[in-house]
């Protein structure tokens, strides 16, 4: 597969004005975008930091220096004073807030040069969330939904789900849906409790539309006892290599383990 990285060019000089503006030197600021910007991002650190200012640029691997998802964001130290997202919409924006729900959260459009000051109300997300996992503690049919979208339905993440179900006596069924909507599930009528493998924040944003729980894979775990769920917290890793557990895509239990290559030294023959 060829991936190829496409960049957008904005002014920056606005957004650098803005920042200068609105921020201390001494203020630690953390910037992230969605891919197309990523590279506006080190320009932008590069001219501040000359300047005195404290910006930096986290990284969750596998994705670039800056990139976040929907569904993936990197976990923020202490220390960083707020976190500014360049981009426009607020879907990625609130993974970020998501996952760093203490942290004060900006945003900068670069199609209407706004800069604004954004809120999640995380404690209403993961009380619904904790609603949803407490009614599916006292399911036993559960419907595992992999999606068929592109490569969103990881068959790893289903199966480890599977196994973890059949460990805990649970009955379940594997359902293939590239499209899934309340109208689509309500004809499952032996179904007690959802899972889908495909896009967690489905579940986060829209699981209040289900009249059934619909679960990411994450509290389907936490259903299972294996990690306890939490209010303080609630991880945005899907994709990262470092992450909670095999639930995730990109956990070291789904890498194709290589055989090391032999270390070759190159010797210049003498004639």
């Amino acid at each position: 597969m060829l991936y190829i990285f496409v960049n957008i060019e904005i002014n920056l000089g606005h957004f650098i004005d803005v920042l200068k503006a609105n921020f201390e030197k001494h203020k630690k600021l953390a910037l992230v975008s969605t891919i197309q910007f990523v590279p506006c991002l080190q320009s932008v650190k590069k001219e501040l930091n000359d300047e005195g200012y404290n910006i930096l640029i986290p990284q969750v691997k596998p994705l670039s220096p800056g990139e976040i998802l929907g569904c993936t964001s990197p976990k923020l130290q202490e220390d960083v004073d707020a976190v500014i997202y360049l981009g426009d919409g607020r879907f990625h924006l609130e993974s970020v807030m998501i996952q760093n729900p203490s942290l004060v959260a900006y945003q900068y459009d670069p199609y209407s040069k706004k800069f604004t000051h954004e809120e999640y109300d995380f404690d209403l997300m993961t009380r619904k969330r904790k609603e949803a996992v407490e009614i599916a503690q006292k399911c036993h049919v559960f419907g595992l939904i992999q999606g068929s979208l592109g490569r969103q339905g990881n068959p790893r993440i289903v199966e480890d789900l599977e196994r973890k179900l059949q460990a805990s006596g649970k009955k379940f069924v594997r359902v293939l849906l590239s499209e899934i909507t309340p109208q689509k599930l309500s004809s499952f009528t032996d179904i007690d409790c959802w899972v889908q493998v495909a896009c967690p924040r489905l579940s986060i944003d829209w699981g209040v539309n289900f009249k059934k729980p619909l679960l990411t894979p994450y509290e389907l775990v936490t259903v299972l006892q294996y990690v306890p769920f939490r209010t303080d917290s609630y991880p945005m890793d899907y994709y990262a290599n470092e992450s909670l557990g095999p639930w995730t895509n990109n956990h070291e239990t789904h890498r194709t383990c290589r055989p090391k290559r032999n270390h070759i030294t190159v010797v210049a023959s003498q004639t």
